[in-house]
């Protein structure tokens, strides 16, 4: 396999100032519990649909990271955020009453390290802050590429489980950091990589399908 990636490394690397993840009931019985925000026993967020719900999860994410931070919505300066509906809608319901500048962003299971490198890339041009985010819900994933839950189509083996959940990450320059910045984790290069496609055609095993990135990497 050919190595066909771009590797950018940042003369003044961004920090993250603060991040943030919530997930649904699924998720929080798993061993990393302990690392989560919120756990929401109810996966539908009190909501009339899958997707709301996922919006909201989303928006909760946002709010908690900015929270920490200590950074209120008019002080970013872009936020790059996607999921895994049709053109983003679910960020797009998430972000629709924060009124910062919004860059959707699509990249499947690879969408919060996308908008963090782009968020990375954005603040090494000069801008001061941005939030980098993404969501998926486990049911509204599937009505969305499978069939919907209430099909009661039967699960191959094979099949995996879409977390429910949502995350953020207020990235920043170093420079205008409050916080001594030399104790905030740092993204000191973004790694870019180009589409491989081996012809997997199971839509249930999503494992083979990504596995060429791990080859990439490690060639």
């Amino acid at each position: 396999m050919q190595k066909k990636a771009k590797t950018y490394f940042f003369e003044q690397p961004p920090v993250i100032k603060a991040s943030a993840g919530v997930v649904g009931k699924k998720e929080g019985e798993g061993p990393l519990r302990d690392d989560f925000d919120q756990i929401f026993e109810d996966t539908t967020m009190g909501q009339d649909s899958f997707e709301l719900a996922e919006s909201a999860m989303l928006h909760d994410a946002i709010i908690r990271a900015l929270s920490k931070a200590n950074t209120s919505p008019s002080d970013v300066d872009f936020i790059l955020c996607g999921d895994l509906l049709d053109q983003c809608v679910g960020s797009c319901f998430a972000l629709k009453d924060l009124e910062i500048p919004f860059v959707g962003m699509y990249g499947a299971c690879s969408t919060m390290a996308l908008t963090l490198c782009n968020a990375s890339m954005l603040v090494e041009a000069g801008a001061k802050r941005c939030v980098a985010a993404a969501s998926s819900h486990f049911a509204s994933s599937e009505r969305q590429f499978r069939f919907p839950l209430e099909y009661g189509g039967q699960r191959p083996p094979t099949a995996q489980w879409t977390v429910t959940g949502a995350g953020a990450a207020v990235v920043e320059n170093a420079q205008i950091s409050t916080d001594n910045s030399a104790n905030l984790p740092k993204i000191k290069a973004v790694h870019i990589g180009t589409i491989t496609d081996l012809g997997i055609k199971d839509a249930n095993n999503m494992g083979a399908a990504m596995a060429p990135v791990n080859a990439t990497i490690r060639l």
